[in-house]
């Protein structure tokens, strides 16, 4: 990695700052779906502060792993324990926001608590995200922060029409936590699966002796099946556990 003085005049520098952008907005949308779930149960005066911080934190983090992607992809089972991370993020979102729906279950998260969860996960789905940033810029910083922070408000305003519909329509978040449990079992199975770049290229690795070497050889097409398995546990859960606080709260 690397910081230069870009040449605004040049048509190679646009070019790489299309792609960051691009790259970043299509590999967010699930992002914004997280920053949406944590936002949706706050009060209204609290949901733009919730997003504004939240996504600017999650692209200071994705920024910081550009930087460091290279040091993270050797780091061993750092993926398994993201995933697992980000199965409790999906169980308890949805629990929460259950809760919310339901008048006789109080759960109103605080400002804190929805940006330190919107971060939290955010970096967590931001590990494959960093490799695309990086191969785009080629290793070049400021491109990346240029890029990462025209991003944003694109980012912000993905999520605030997602609270919107979830205003509407609750049982969307039903949908997005299935979703961020999906996205949970694919960064479980992809634990030791890296990418790497190769003259300009991404292309695919996977590390003698780490979970996904040991799924690929165990498990017909692990990363679908165990997407599948988180994507089930997540809304089993998360629903078992907002069921059992509206039967406490009925008896209370």
């Amino acid at each position: 990695m690397h910081f230069s003085v870009p040449d605004l005049g040049s048509a190679h520098f646009w070019a790489a700052l299309w792609k960051i952008i691009v790259a970043n907005v299509v590999l967010s949308g699930d992002n914004a779906v997280v920053i949406a779930l944590a936002a949706h149960g706050l009060p209204d005066r609290l949901r733009r502060p919730a997003i504004l911080f939240g996504s600017l934190g999650a692209i200071v983090m994705l920024a910081i792993f550009c930087a460091a992607v290279n040091y993270l992809m050797t780091i061993p089972y750092l993926k398994l324990v993201g995933g697992a991370l980000l199965l409790w993020i999906g169980i308890k979102l949805l629990a929460d926001e259950e809760d919310a729906a339901d008048d006789k279950v109080k759960a109103h998260p605080s400002l804190l608590a929805a940006v330190g969860t919107i971060i939290l996960a955010n970096t967590v789905m931001s590990l494959d995200n960093s490799i695309a940033m990086a191969a785009a810029a080629h290793g070049n910083m400021t491109l990346i922060a240029i890029g990462l922070a025209l991003s944003v408000p694109i980012i912000m305003l993905g999520a605030a029409i997602i609270a919107s519909v979830l205003d509407r329509f609750p049982w969307v978040a039903v949908v997005g936590a299935g979703l961020i449990g999906w996205i949970a079992g694919e960064v479980i199975a992809g634990d030791g699966r890296f990418d790497e770049v190769v003259n300009g290229q991404v292309v695919e690795m996977v590390r003698p002796g780490s979970t996904a070497a040991w799924l690929d050889a165990t498990i017909p097409n692990a990363e679908l099946a165990l997407s599948a398995v988180g994507a089930g546990l997540v809304l089993m859960v998360g629903l078992y556990l907002s069921n059992r606080n509206t039967r406490r709260a009925e008896k209370g």
